[in-house]
């Protein structure tokens, strides 16, 4: 690179290129994941059958699970205890679709899949490729990438801002965001994943908080509250505590 082109880089200047400068290349788009959040309760008519018949049906709908393990990020979590209508969750991560949607139609048919419900299920984006697997030695974490399910609390729940949020100008939007940041810096042990869901799903944006103390997340809410920019807070429920299991666990407490 010449000298006048460098001082001219540095100064963030315009100018038109030289006629020996490369052609610029468009910049490469950044790829977005799914996302999925789907919790499960299994119906009653489940705990009448015989205790083989169950073995087999958790079984078949355990290795269902697994055998998309490779082309799908796949983090489970057991809710049994902590709500009435929810048995556990699946956090899926995926590029595309289609695995998602094969992978419950084949839960579907397996023998413990007959007698489960989706009760709730959020689909988003990211706004980038941010999830890797720490399994893979080919993903190394760094700051536009991050491994989920590292803690062993979940909270998620759907979020819709008011329409008067976005009539707001982008400053005084920006200066309510950085209050949350600051309030939010303040909770270190608590992780945010913000995932987007503008005409996908129902809500705006599904938000997801790890953690391993639940007391840091309800002092966070509770502080967050009081920030200026809940009062554009339309909807965020319902929310979930959720306990991160291996789905066998998960599995074995529905009985």
């Amino acid at each position: 690179m010449s000298t006048e082109k460098a001082n001219n880089l540095s100064r963030g200047s315009l100018r038109l290129a030289d006629r020996d400068d490369e052609a610029e290349q468009p910049r490469p788009s950044l790829p977005r994941q799914f996302v999925n959040f789907t919790f499960y309760h299994v119906r009653p008519e489940w705990h009448f059958l015989d205790e083989a018949t169950r073995a087999a049906g958790k079984r078949e709908f355990l290795d269902v699970v697994e055998s998309f393990r490779r082309d799908l990020l796949l983090h489970t979590y057991s809710i049994t205890g902590l709500r009435s209508n929810v048995d556990f969750m699946i956090w899926r991560i995926g590029y595309a679709l289609d695995p998602i949607q094969e992978m419950t139609a084949r839960l579907n048919r397996t023998g413990l899949g007959r007698y489960l419900e989706v009760t709730q299920s959020f689909l988003s984006m990211t706004k980038r490729s941010m999830y890797i697997d720490k399994d893979n030695p080919d993903h190394v974490e760094d700051r536009l990438h991050i491994v989920p399910g590292q803690a062993k609390y979940l909270f998620v729940y759907p979020f819709v801002k008011t329409r008067a949020w976005y009539s707001l100008p982008v400053e005084q939007r920006q200066e309510m965001m950085d209050e949350h940041i600051r309030i939010g810096s303040q909770y270190r042990s608590v992780k945010l994943h913000t995932t987007y869901s503008f005409g996908l799903d129902d809500q705006e944006f599904v938000v997801a908080f790890e953690t391993d103390e639940p007391a840091d997340f309800l002092d966070l809410v509770q502080h967050l509250r009081e920030a200026k920019a809940s009062n554009y807070t339309l909807r965020d429920t319902p929310m979930y505590t959720c306990r991160q299991r291996a789905l066998a666990e998960c599995l074995d407490a529905l009985g």
